[in-house]
C-alpha cells in the first residue's frame, strides 16, 4: 500500500491520463485498442498487488 502512495505521488498518475487521453482517441478508430488503454490506465495508477489476467 505504501508502494502505491508512493507510485502515484511521483509518476503514476501521469501514466494514468496518458492511458485515459490515449483510450479515448484509440477508441474512435479501434474499440479494443481503446479499452485496453482503460485498463492500462489502471495498472498505471495502481501497479502493486495488481493481478494480471
Amino acid at each position: 500500500m505504501i508502494l502505491n502512495i508512493i507510485w502515484i505521488i511521483l509518476c503514476g498518475w501521469e501514466l494514468a491520463i496518458y492511458h485515459l487521453v490515449a483510450g479515448l482517441v484509440i477508441t474512435i478508430i479501434g474499440i479494443p485498442f481503446g479499452l485496453q488503454h482503460f485498463q492500462l490506465a489502471k495498472l498505471g495508477l495502481i501497479p502493486f498487488g495488481a493481478r494480471i489476467y
